[in-house]
């Protein structure tokens, strides 16, 4: 990802650092139980987005160490421990060849509901840095400051809610972007959500950084006044992965615990000056509509188009919603479900257009009313254009997988779904899945919970799913389903590694398999004493980079996997 030739002397000028409270510089002496094998690694491929780049197919095509023949119990285990000052919910990324600390280095970057950001030596552990980003005077928020009567308590978080989504790195320019939450305590006008990038090689701001979000829209919908739809810093939740494309940083929001009122917003801004240059809401004369697709990034292509799916809300326009404090009462059809303005439980492709993003496509399910009243969000499993192909991957928490041609995803029809392919899972669809590219044949792998971990081999000519390789475990998952990622060295026979991170009791487990044949198991983290990743972070796909698999988790800790 780089930015213009003309932003980036903006983005490498003299930095200022707003709301800092700490800093901490390099720690030679906390190795964190590296060895000096470690410090030393021929490979350098970064990780700058979550699930590896735009399309979130979530595959690292370049990693040369591991593969089908290493990744077991005699070789390959727990190397290291990075600790941190809280939770972590947002992806570790990677970056390679940093010039930092007097030397070029792999560097991993964590940030925290503390909202704290870490740099540590990718390969031996060393801390080169880490700083918190509470704004001055404020604190994180808590799961208690969400005071809502949907669900008390508010149990999505533990505790602090400051950086969630997971970050974006512009390698070319050197700099992490990220949101950061902050309050005064509960009540309305007592919260804020900033934009900050920072240098990575220092954590100190980039000049302008950061930058308060704030935005309104025409509309009369939901918490509206005057005609006007304006973000809520409280109840609009930063969960997705952020997007940077085509020079702008692209930001989405759901809400908490649909406490309302709230609307789906993806606000854009430039990379380089941090100045808004885009707001959308997706239900502004409506309800609802929230971002989330258990955390993974927003999708988009090279033109600049963007891809999400929406939740519960407002389907198009002529029935009046009914205001609820929690939820959504959207109980019978508009007359016209095909009018864009209001376009909640639906799969969208949204193209720039001035300050603002058009639906240049969509999908909209022809049981959407049920899903409404059902609470059985289409936005829930993390969605994906599946590489090299013209296929974007949903799903809904019906159970329904849904393949749709991303140009022409099908709209709306009161008879039935004009789409590619429906896959009934018969399973809710929080999970995140991965694509693969063998030999001989492109896979997906799915893994809801309750359910076995399920390969489909993808035709990209006619954009079918066909059922191939499953694997069942006896201590499967329950909720939520795993989340996925894939490594390999190009389409080499025996490097393909499908890893899945998920829940079970007494914390986590990561469980690596074959990718030409997902019933053929690896490796798992319950094998050997010391490979345990402890607190399970949910939604949060491990990074896989130059021989080491980093998982991130809710025990203040990420733990670091490799070769031994």
């Amino acid at each position: 990802m780089t930015l213009k030739n003309s932003l980036l002397p903006v983005l490498l000028a003299a930095a200022v650092c707003f709301g800092c409270k700490r800093k901490e510089k390099v720690d030679p002496g906390n190795t964190g139980g590296g060895t000096t094998k470690d410090s030393v690694n021929v490979q350098h491929i970064s990780v700058l987005t979550q699930h590896n780049d735009n399309t979130r197919a979530g595959l690292n095509d370049h990693e040369a160490a591991l593969n089908t023949t290493n990744v077991n119990t005699a070789h390959f285990g727990r190397k290291f421990v990075l600790s941190v000052d809280a939770q972590v919910y947002a992806q570790p990324l990677v970056v390679g060849n940093v010039s930092i600390s007097s030397g070029t280095h792999n560097v991993v970057y964590i940030a925290t509901v503390n909202n704290s950001v870490y740099a540590y030596d990718a390969d031996n552990g060393t801390k080169y840095w880490s700083n918190n980003y509470t704004a001055n005077g404020m604190r994180p928020p808590i799961a208690s400051d969400m005071n809502s009567s949907w669900c008390n308590p508010y149990d999505d978080f533990a505790n602090s809610i400051g950086i969630v989504g997971t970050p974006v790195i512009d390698s070319a320019a050197q700099t992490i972007y990220f949101v950061a939450r902050s309050t005064k305590g509960p009540g309305e006008g007592n919260f804020v959500q900033y934009l900050h990038a920072v240098d990575i090689t220092s954590g100190a701001e980039r000049l302008g950084s950061p930058v308060e979000i704030t935005a309104s829209v025409p509309g009369t919908g939901d918490g509206s006044s005057g005609g006007t739809s304006s973000f809520d810093p409280m109840r609009n939740n930063q969960r997705q992965g952020l997007v940077l494309v085509n020079g702008v940083v692209y930001i989405s929001f759901s809400s908490h615990c649909d406490w309302n009122p709230y609307h789906g917003w993806i606000l854009g801004y430039d990379a380089g000056t941090l100045q808004q240059k885009v707001v959308y809401n997706d239900t502004p004369d409506g309800e609802g509509g929230g971002i989330w697709e258990c955390g993974m990034g927003i999708a988009a292509d090279q033109a600049g188009n963007l891809y999400v799916t929406t939740g519960n809300g407002t389907v198009g326009k002529g029935n009046l919603y009914n205001p609820t404090t929690n939820g959504t009462d959207e109980r019978t059809p508009n007359p016209d479900p095909t009018d864009p303005a209001n376009r909640a439980e639906s799969a969208l492709r949204l193209t720039p257009s001035g300050n603002t993003m058009q639906v240049t496509s969509y999908f909209t399910p022809t049981n959407y009313v049920d899903l409404n009243v059902n609470d059985l969000d289409y936005g829930v499993m993390g969605t994906m254009l599946i590489p090299n192909s013209n296929y974007y991957l949903t799903a809904c928490k019906d159970g329904n997988v849904y393949v749709l041609n991303k140009d022409n995803m099908g709209g709306y029809s009161g008879s039935s779904n004009q789409i590619t392919q429906t896959i009934p899972m018969n399973q809710s669809m929080h999970c995140q899945p991965a694509y693969y590219k063998g030999s001989g044949n492109e896979f997906v792998y799915i893994w809801p919970g309750h359910a076995q971990l399920q390969s489909l081999a993808f035709n990209a000519g006619s954009g079918q799913l066909t059922y191939g390789a499953a694997f069942s475990a006896a201590n499967g998952p329950q909720f939520p389903g795993p989340s996925l990622s894939v490594s390999s060295k190009g389409t080499a026979a025996g490097t393909g590694i499908v890893w899945a991170y998920y829940s079970i009791s007494g914390g986590g487990i990561i469980r690596a398999f074959d990718a030409a044949n997902v019933s053929k198991e690896l490796w798992n983290s319950t094998q050997a004493i010391g490979d345990a990743p402890g607190s399970y972070a949910k939604f949060c796909a491990p990074t896989i980079a130059n021989g080491k698999v980093y998982v991130a988790t809710f025990s203040n800790q990420v733990m670091v996997y490799g070769l031994k």
